[in-house]
């Protein structure tokens, strides 16, 4: 079994989406992100450069979600997980959510979201 840190329910607002009117208003979007590590090192050391500092990956994230406009909800949790890869070379394996509870659905629901999962690239 890996470690894991994970950042949950991050909100931002940003301008993704497949409709004129949601990257020109805007709405919130919650992202969660769960890196699996081992973390054995920074638990014995108490070290910061030995795990993930998660405000780091926050801010990341912010930048991502709060940054250029997308399309797809895909995408912006794959540029989640480039980012996150090239910044954090601990970062083994990433599973990153990306919600839109607002998304312009006609009828009601609970939340529109995308999971992903990654591994790190081999040459990565």
């Amino acid at each position: 079994m890996m470690d894991k840190v994970e950042l949950l329910g991050m909100e931002f607002f940003g301008y993704h989406g497949c409709m004129k009117e949601e990257r020109a208003i805007g709405q919130r979007f919650y992202v969660d992100v769960v890196m699996y590590l081992d973390l054995a090192a920074a638990g014995k050391t108490d070290d910061l450069k030995k795990t993930v500092n998660y405000a780091d990956v926050f801010a990341e994230a912010r930048a991502i979600v709060e940054g250029e406009p997308f399309t797809l909800l895909e995408a912006v949790a794959e540029r989640i997980a480039e980012v996150l890869f090239e910044k954090h070379s601990l970062i083994e394996r990433l599973r990153i959510t990306v919600h839109k509870p607002y998304a312009p659905i006609p009828g009601k629901f609970a939340d529109a979201a995308v999971t992903i999962r990654r591994a790190r690239p081999k040459n990565g």
